[in-house]
């Protein structure tokens, strides 16, 4: 099954990296806050005021508390609206 999103909203999927700290201890996904960088998988149509700015495959900065998340087929999306992106990660 796809999500096709509507209007300027934008499917994403989270981007969690394991992490080291200094010691050496990897810290799983899990132990971390939550993260704030996400790939997008599905770009809506925009609207008449609402230019879409992002496209699928780009990894993107988002606002902590953004979006809604939803469960497909096992895997965790977050569809939000354009406007709680903040910046696309190079």
């Amino acid at each position: 099954m796809n999500i096709k999103p509507l209007a300027d909203r934008v499917v994403v999927k989270m981007v969690e990296a394991e992490e080291t700290t200094k010691s050496g201890i990897v810290l799983p996904g899990t132990a971390k806050e939550k993260p704030q960088v996400a790939e997008v998988k599905a770009v809506g149509p925009g609207t008449e005021e609402v230019k879409m700015e992002v496209k699928v495959g780009d990894r993107v900065l988002i606002s902590k508390y953004a979006g809604t998340e939803v469960k497909m087929d096992g895997v965790e999306y977050t569809i939000l609206k354009q406007n709680d992106i903040l910046a696309v990660v190079e």
